[in-house]
């Protein structure tokens, strides 16, 4: 999700920035912060930034509350939504193609999003038929990815990402990989590219043909 359909990195940083000075801290979570840390699992992210937390009870509490307030947070004052992406989604869909969200972040995170922008979600007529998370299971993206496809029984399918742990993931899933080059990362491999989300319609017919 993150650098690829969207960008909610100054609006994370704000809400984590209140949650870190409430648990005592004086300190500032800054939007660079969180580009540095986004698309990995939520439990990686606090042992990056919150270092000047003891590893455990205390670390594990500041996450959580940063977490929950995030994706209260985020359902009222939303991120930034790259040009074109619902656009792009609702003509996949008259296309036949079935679209669904796979994520490394908490659980919330990624309704929170869909409900700020008013998205349909969760059932075979909707835009986005299903979701699924880290925060939901605990599972990693690989695994995450390979569930979804199983889950909706389907036979060829595609993962975009902005980063290598996106490709490493879905290389290790087994599905072919778009690599969304306006985000937060580089691929250390050649892959199909977009320059911008509303390629997706004319590159995803070349890697499911």
């Amino acid at each position: 999700m993150d650098g690829t359909v969207w960008d909610s990195s100054e609006n994370v940083a704000k809400a984590w920035t209140v949650k870190v000075k409430e648990a005592g801290f004086d300190k500032v979570v800054t939007q660079e912060d969180i580009k540095s840390v986004m698309g990995k699992p939520m439990d990686v992210i606090a042992d990056t930034l919150f270092t000047y937390t003891k590893k455990g009870k205390q670390r594990n509490a500041l996450r959580e509350a940063c977490e929950n307030y995030e994706n209260e947070y985020l359902r009222e004052y939303g991120g930034l939504l790259y040009p074109e992406v619902v656009e792009t989604w609702e003509k996949l869909k008259k296309e036949g193609y079935h679209l669904y969200i796979v994520s490394n972040c908490q659980a919330g995170y990624v309704e929170a999003f869909l409900e700020f922008f008013r998205i349909p979600w969760g059932k075979p007529s909707c835009l986005i038929e299903d979701i699924e998370c880290y925060g939901n299971n605990f599972l990693q993206k690989d695994e995450n990815i390979k569930l979804m496809a199983e889950r909706n029984k389907l036979t060829k399918a595609c993962y975009v990402g902005d980063i290598q742990s996106d490709y490493d993931a879905t290389a290790k899933a087994g599905f072919p990989f778009i690599h969304a080059t306006y985000g937060f990362g580089k691929i250390n491999v050649p892959v199909p590219e977009i320059h911008k989300f509303s390629d997706l319609s004319d590159v995803v017919k070349e890697v499911l043909s």
